[in-house]
């Protein structure tokens, strides 16, 4: 597709035509590589703590309010200006939060994930409910022309563009203003497009929070004649946004387009760990986008299981900048050039996630195979003819069956892992962290909205026994 494209006339808006010529090719919900890591594995991979992400979110929170502080303390003489300069950068970190609670893997509890995202998304003027459904989208279609809306820069590309950006005074105004109008119900095509109907209205409230707190700072501003208060909150925004574009322009700037392999457009760069810290290990960046259910703390580990499948990470930053740079510069003469030296391994996919196959007994009813064919807390594929469901079996020991296949993103269930929920056990889809309850395939996490089917378990010789399912789901 890379070879015949006339680059200097698409559209990047995923409100254009290019989201529907991405479509007819099969750039839309497809399904992407990744390499084979071993189930019990990937199992230890995914497992979530609240102990390592709350005590990383105080330890920032500490630097951020002690930063704060001391430099609330000597303003306004000229010593507080390095002071600002270093909490603008520690408010910028708070992207990396945004986006590690976003997706619901930094903690174990969901309530703690949610409280953080929200505060981030507060604190970097991003509307809460419209940058998660466009996180998702990111996801699903990364760096798809006419479907990823955080494509950082169209080609050819202008590196004039890229240095406005970090002075954040080209972005986050336009940003805010945007919150403004959802405030007042004018909601953006861009919006209209990402968010459900159900959602939009969250979308206009969040803004109208946001607006209220921002004037009740620059209210508290004018009462103190100081600019102390917008400067501590609402300006950092803008002049902390240089470290968020630091990070994030290493993540898939100057990477091929329209392509099913994360290792292609996505980058891996080696960090110092004070680095690591700030933006929370993101610079495993190819790790996370084929596995995103793996929490930032183990990406590492993850790294270090699959880096034979992935492409030579780039030492470290300065390499990896001059790799971006040195590629934005033939893109700008040449938009279709695609980079050179970045080496992809040849090898397969792993299989789709492999499980047994039943069969139907003489009564009608489905056997699912052995019980102790599955692991306590892993999940697996089984499929009966032309049904395939995801038997998963919670700490307890009990035993679950729903429908194989996300109702949201057409992924297999198997792949994913089983977490704890206010409820009971759920399963979080591997596409996108979205969770179905166990025990009635209700939704519990965005992006999934439709339940899933649940099948009742039995138990007969050891095996597992369902009922023939019904074509839809019934709860």
């Amino acid at each position: 597709m890379t070879d015949t494209l006339d680059r200097t006339t698409r559209d990047y808006s995923v409100v254009g035509p290019e989201a529907q010529s991405a479509a007819e090719v099969g750039l839309v919900d497809a399904e992407w590589f990744r390499p084979y890591v071993d189930p019990g594995r990937m199992r230890e991979l995914t497992e979530r703590t609240n102990r390592r992400a709350i005590a990383d979110a105080v330890l920032w929170l500490a630097l951020l309010a002690g930063v704060g502080v001391a430099a609330a303390v000597v303003f306004p003489s000229y010593w507080s200006i390095p002071l600002f300069v270093v909490y603008g950068a520690l408010f910028g970190a708070a992207d990396a939060r945004w986006h590690e609670f976003g997706h619901g893997t930094a903690c174990s509890n969901e309530r703690v994930n949610d409280a953080m995202y929200q505060l981030a998304s507060l604190m970097l003027w991003r509307g809460p409910t419209l940058w998660r459904w466009s996180h998702f989208r990111h996801h699903s279609d990364t760096i798809i022309v006419g479907r990823d809306p955080e494509i950082q820069l169209a080609r050819p590309p202008s590196l004039l563009r890229l240095a406005q950006n970090y002075s954040g005074l080209r972005n986050q105004p336009v940003m805010f203003w945007r919150i403004i109008r959802h405030a007042f119900g004018k909601i953006d095509p861009v919006a209209l497009e990402l968010v459900p109907v159900n959602e939009r209205g969250k979308v206009v409230w969040e803004a109208r929070f946001s607006v209220v707190v921002h004037a009740a700072v620059i209210g508290l501003a004018v009462a103190t004649q100081s600019w102390l208060p917008i400067l501590l909150v609402g300006a950092p925004t803008i002049y902390g946004a240089w470290l968020v574009l630091f990070f994030g322009t290493t993540q898939h700037l100057g990477l091929q387009e329209d392509v099913l392999d994360h290792r292609a457009n996505s980058r891996t760069v080696y960090m110092n760990p004070v680095f690591r810290f700030l933006y929370l290990n993101m610079n495993y960046h190819v790790e996370h986008h084929i596995f995103p259910t793996v929490p930032y703390y183990r990406l590492p580990a993850l790294h270090a299981e699959i880096k034979h499948a992935l492409p030579e990470p780039s030492p470290n930053c300065l390499h990896a900048y001059r790799e971006i740079i040195g590629e934005l510069k033939r893109q700008r003469n040449d938009p279709n050039h695609e980079l050179e030296t970045r080496l992809i391994p040849d090898m397969r996919a792993a299989p789709p996630e492999a499980g047994s196959i039943g069969f139907i007994r003489p009564d009608g009813s489905f056997d699912l195979g052995p019980v102790e064919q599955i692991a306590i807390g892993s999940i697996t594929r089984v499929d009966v003819r032309d049904r395939t469901f995801a038997v998963a079996r919670t700490d307890d020991g009990t035993v679950c069956v729903v429908d194989g296949t996300c109702t949201h993103g057409q992924v297999h269930l198997s792949g994913g892992t089983v977490v704890d929920g206010p409820d009971g056990p759920q399963i979080e889809c591997p596409k996108h962290n979205g969770r179905f309850d166990l025990a009635t395939g209700a939704p519990c996490r965005k992006p999934v909205k439709e339940p899933i089917a649940v099948h009742a378990a039995d138990t007969a010789g050891g095996h597992i026994i369902i009922q023939p399912p019904a074509d839809r789901p019934t709860n």
